[in-house]
């Protein structure tokens, strides 16, 4: 079947976070949401048959995951990244961000020190330090418009005993890279070393663009799967973030232990109806309609990489390697952060993430989601290189 990606959907009131909510959160009046990881792409027809024949039924009552679910899980986690897992390392989560809190209540004590890798998703410091935990940073480093990992420095900051978790991001969230097996061994080498968990937030691991390869962190040995737990969800996948559906994949027997006890304390233990009829739909038919959707994704990435070379070349695009997102260097623009707000909310009328958000290094750059259809893509980089060409 072939899907369009290009058609135009009025997401206007239906309680979308990303066009409901995006004049009040920026405070200006016609704004072209292009900021919250949420595509702007209708779920694959089999998600939405599914979901709609589940209602019919009439009946909600409570969920409990038949073997399908789990059998869904593995097959998707086999099939596309190589990796054979047990269903008795599944555990549910109503989201990523969720788990990553669960993480660091199982694994960590108040006072403990975790590390993230910024500029980084941003509800990585949230989740530490609404937690009586400290952050420590390890920055990447950026050369020749590509990101890489500072191992010496990361040995260093491992080395303190107080450091008990690192929060990794893979593929990284905001600047798009798809960390290379030899990046992820050395990391998971220096971690192991220091005795400091991993706990990988590979949400965007399906959205993998030509040339690039990823690799789950615990699928590289079994030293780094029984030093690490894994967290994903076909959210990014197949647009389902609204419906809760997380998972967590965890084969060290101890560390699957403490999470069921944060979890259970909490009554945080089962899915959504829906979102888990939609995970099943997704993992069981969803791979014709995401091998077409990464061809659009690519084709818009090249459609505003030659855009910003002929009109605004004072902006630098990092080119991602995954994910939806793009990161875009304004500082040449020489502008201060209230500046390029202004500019861009107030004269080009473009919601984009805001780069200080995402940690030290975020300074000057902002996140530009690109998941839409390529006519609002061109809206987009209109309205910016009309704003920038009025300096």
């Amino acid at each position: 079947m072939k899907y369009d990606f290009s058609k135009v959907i009025d997401r206007s009131n239906t309680g979308c976070t990303k066009w409901d909510e995006v004049n009040t959160r920026y405070g200006f009046d016609g704004l072209l949401p292009m900021w919250v990881a949420d595509m702007d792409f209708v779920a694959p027809h089999e998600v939405v048959d599914a979901i709609v024949k589940r209602a019919n039924h009439g009946i909600f009552g409570y969920v409990t995951e038949p073997d399908s679910y789990y059998k869904a899980i593995v097959g998707w986690i086999e099939k596309r990244h190589s990796w054979t897992i047990d269903r008795d390392w599944i555990f549910f989560s109503p989201g990523v961000v969720p788990a990553l809190s669960f993480c660091v209540l199982s694994y960590t004590q108040p006072g403990d020190k975790i590390i993230i890798q910024p500029p980084v998703y941003y509800p990585f410091n949230r989740v530490i330090s609404a937690n009586g935990r400290f952050v420590v940073t390890n920055p990447l480093i950026l050369r020749n418009g590509r990101y890489s990992m500072d191992f010496a420095d990361l040995e260093e900051k491992a080395s303190d005993p107080q450091v008990k978790m690192l929060l990794l991001c893979s593929p990284h969230n905001p600047v798009g890279r798809v960390w290379e097996q030899e990046e992820l061994v050395k990391l998971g080498e220096i971690c192991l070393k220091h005795n400091v968990l991993v706990v990988a937030d590979e949400i965007h691991s399906d959205i993998i663009l030509p040339g690039h390869k990823h690799t789950p962190f615990p699928a590289i040995c079994q030293e780094f799967a029984e030093n690490s737990v894994y967290c994903n969800a076909p959210s990014k996948t197949f647009n389902l973030a609204g419906l809760k559906t997380s998972y967590l994949i965890i084969s060290n027997k101890k560390l699957a232990d403490a999470y069921s006890n944060i979890t259970h304390s909490l009554s945080v233990t089962k899915n959504n109806v829906f979102g888990a009829i939609a995970l099943e739909a997704a993992y069981e038919f969803g791979k014709d309609w995401l091998n077409q959707l990464l061809i659009y994704l690519k084709d818009n990435i090249e459609y505003l990489k030659d855009f910003v070379t002929d009109n605004i070349p004072q902006i630098e695009v990092i080119e991602p390697e995954g994910t939806y997102l793009v990161w875009l260097d304004f500082r040449h623009l020489g502008l201060e952060d209230n500046e390029l707000n202004e500019l861009l909310l107030k004269k080009a009328k473009v919601a984009l993430s805001d780069g200080a958000t995402f940690g030290s290094g975020g300074k000057g750059f902002k996140r530009m989601n690109i998941a839409c259809p390529r006519l609002v893509l061109a809206q987009g980089l209109t309205r910016i290189a009309t704003a920038i060409q009025g300096l």
